[in-house]
């Protein structure tokens, strides 16, 4: 039996699996690789461990010294795991989004944790890259990891995931797969099997990451794609992502990643997270018309037990319109097109909308600007709402070109397609609202009112 000295030595050599029941009909060979075998349960394990080396080494990071990071989690856990093993302090600064399992994780290690607004726009003190630059700047000993332009990320990968998979795979691999997060695992892997061989790099992306062009609202796989708060196009790529070595990006929706995930579970006994879903169902149309001489390897960057209350829960998948099934009263048919405002709508203008276009509906909701203000809004943009006739009056007082976004009362509560009207009306009267907002896939897709919500569920 080898001994190893700790933790941070276990880090790679993860294996390559064969899908089998996702693949039916597919002539390709499709390889995962289960990066949540590192011992931290992601492949961030790789670049953490790689960083904190690289900064001791270069004096960066003194003994004893604080690590700071923004993170969605899982660079932060491989970090909190690495300033264990090497004792050092570590604060994470992540967004209010990530899920509970992330941060009970990273306390577990010991981690002092910061959460931030996820809608905050990146030029905003509290944003969480900013938030994290200015703690390790302000800490004495602290040191900013800054995985994304950290050139040891990318490094990390070039010197062992690609290898690995070279090895792995005898040399007959064609395609590699991989998420565009950070851009370390696809950018080192994919040059270093462009090197040795003939293999097209394809990036898997969430269908509204600006990485492929999307419009940078946000989706709902975590650790994976990029976006933006701002109305203005921000064409700064991390220097971890290196854009040459990728040949083409696939562009998933997130209803397709999620559901991949699930199936991931149930049909091949592989619990990760939506991330690895993303990169499956992306290898997964790649392999679609290649022949049996072709061999499709895709990196599955983390476990599903760090998401077991999103991805996993069929409670979350319905209230965000994620999961249909057969159950009677659904509210699958409530759908129908929203008009919005966004902050900085003139008030004239948004009293024109609600005499107009959205006459009748009960309110209308305030999204972030920037955005497209219509169906397509994610939930996390809905920022408030407006009563049509508080509208009217002030629109009768005030000067028309005053912003909306100051008027707005909270926004309503949101239920998912895939809950039917009585859970839906049940956390409505918890929360004591009077409207709701519908969606599905995690976007806005309808409103209800609680007299709807009562109407579907025979209730008077």
């Amino acid at each position: 039996m080898v001994i190893h000295d700790s933790l941070i030595d276990l880090v790679g050599g993860t294996p390559l699996v064969r899908l089998r029941r996702l693949t039916a009909g597919l002539a390709a060979t499709v390889l995962v690789k289960p990066e949540y075998l590192n011992p931290g349960g992601s492949v961030k394990d790789r670049a953490a461990a790689a960083m904190v080396l690289a900064a001791e080494r270069d004096g960066s990071l003194a003994p004893g010294g604080t690590i700071v990071e923004a993170s969605s989690g899982n660079t932060g856990i491989g970090l909190a795991q690495a300033a264990a093993v090497r004792g050092h302090r570590i604060v994470v600064v992540l967004p209010d989004t990530v899920s509970m399992e992330k941060l009970d994780i990273l306390r577990a290690y010991g981690a002092e944790v910061v959460t931030t607004s996820a809608s905050l726009p990146r030029e905003h003190p509290e944003h969480v890259n900013r938030l994290a630059q200015r703690i390790a700047a302000e800490t004495p000993g602290g040191w900013f990891a800054d995985q994304y332009d950290n050139p040891a990320n990318p490094a990390v990968h070039h010197a062992t995931t690609g290898p690995e998979i070279w090895a792995a795979t005898e040399g007959r691999v064609t395609h590699l797969v991989a998420g565009i997060g950070t851009g370390g695992t696809i950018s080192g892997t994919g040059r270093y099997l462009k090197e040795v061989g003939r293999v097209e790099v394809v990036g898997a992306d969430p269908a509204t990451s600006v990485y492929h062009g999307g419009d940078g609202s946000p989706f709902f796989v975590e650790a994976s794609g990029h976006y933006r708060h701002t109305d203005t196009v921000d064409d700064t790529w991390p220097l971890s992502y290196h854009q040459d070595v990728v040949d083409r990006i696939e562009a998933v929706p997130d209803r397709e990643s999620v559901l991949t995930t699930r199936r991931l579970a149930r049909e091949e006994g592989l619990l990760v997270g939506a991330s690895s879903g993303l990169v499956v169902a992306a290898a997964l149309r790649v392999a679609r018309g290649l022949g049996p001489e072709h061999t499709v390897v895709a990196v599955l960057p983390d476990s599903g037990r760090a998401y077991l209350s999103k991805y996993h829960s069929a409670d979350w998948l319905r209230r965000f319109g994620f999961l249909d099934d057969d159950r009677p009263g659904l509210l699958a048919d409530a759908a129908a097109p929203v008009h919005a405002v966004t902050t900085r709508t003139p008030l004239g203008e948004a009293a024109a909308l609600a005499a107009g276009p959205a006459h009748g509906q009960s309110v209308i909701p305030v999204v972030l600007p920037g955005r497209s203000p219509d169906f397509a809004t994610a939930a996390s943009e809905v920022l408030g709402a407006l009563d049509p006739a508080v509208l009217a009056a002030e629109a009768a007082r005030r000067d028309p070109a005053t912003p909306v976004g100051g008027l707005a009362g909270p926004p309503p509560v949101a239920v998912g397609t895939g809950e039917t009207a009585k859970e839906a009306l049940a956390r409505v009267d918890a929360a004591g609202a009077a409207h709701a907002v519908l969606l599905r896939d995690g976007r806005l897709a309808g409103l209800l009112t609680r007299t709807d919500l009562a109407a579907r569920a025979g209730i008077a």
